[in-house]
């Protein structure tokens, strides 16, 4: 039976710099995460969903003005974002970077030498990095390429699931991960998650705006994210609904939003 894992976010707010001076955009997010839930959090663009993701991750742009985010008791947000990683939290971008310069292999092998705190065995870690990549149709040539430099959208996403099941993370924040996906790539990049889930337990943040990706990646829990906190929680069911007739009754008053399906 894989170990059971628990995060905890008490209270947050974090803000960022605008243009028009610093903007609170998270205002006070409650959730608990155990190992094998997948909870979907949706909402409208400018809600705060992806803000939630880098906060937790650690991004520079992003602050916290209060509150916790408990991996296993321990507050990840006094951490850098390179400990977060070791205590089990893995993101995966909207937007992956490309780092030239850097192969596929050489960026994998490091990370899994920091975050386990040794080096894996060659034989072996080669044999597990070619069977992960076979599994989402990647060609075996991708590992000697630098880090996302000229990847396709669904390539880019598949080398984040990789990077996934290698890691093997105790808790994954997916941002999006269905944008830019074609259908076929869409079903590859959800088997790898699934396969992950499957394999250690993993607890998934799932953050999207539509049900497509949910069809594949079954979710527990559902929230829905406006104005920078939780507004309602429920079933897969409820996925269904905010598709059907959009986010505008769960907003502020005045506010208005993109439908669902917009």
């Amino acid at each position: 039976m894989a170990e059971q894992h628990t995060l905890e976010i008490k209270d947050l707010y974090a803000s960022v710099e605008t243009k028009e001076g610093r903007k609170q955009i998270l205002k006070g997010v409650n959730l608990t995460v155990h190992s094998g839930e997948t909870h979907a959090i949706m909402g409208p663009n400018g809600s705060g969903k992806s803000t939630l993701a880098y906060t937790l991750a650690g991004h520079p742009k992003y602050e916290v003005d209060s509150g916790e985010a408990l991996l296993d008791g321990v507050d990840i947000l006094k951490q850098t974002p390179d400990l977060r990683a070791k205590e089990g939290l893995f993101l995966a971008m909207q937007y992956p970077v490309e780092v030239p310069g850097v192969s596929m292999t050489n960026f994998l092998r490091t990370a899994k030498t920091e975050v386990d705190g040794k080096a894996p065995a060659i034989r072996t870690w080669t044999k597990e990095l070619g069977a992960a990549m076979k599994k989402l149709r990647m060609d075996p040539k991708f590992a000697s390429r630098s880090v996302n430099e000229g990847f396709s959208g669904g390539e880019k996403k598949r080398a984040e699931v990789l990077q996934l099941e290698l890691l093997k993370p105790k808790f994954t924040i997916m941002d999006e991960t269905d944008s830019g996906l074609d259908v076929d790539a869409l079903r590859i990049v959800s088997e790898g998650v699934n396969r992950a889930k499957e394999s250690t337990g993993l607890g998934i943040l799932m953050v999207t705006h539509y049900t497509r990706i949910l069809k594949y990646i079954k979710p527990d829990i559902v929230h829905v994210f406006a104005d920078g906190h939780f507004v309602k929680t429920g079933g897969p069911e409820l996925a269904d609904e905010l598709e059907e007739t959009g986010y505008d009754k769960y907003l502020p008053e005045g506010s208005d939003s993109e439908s669902a399906l917009a």
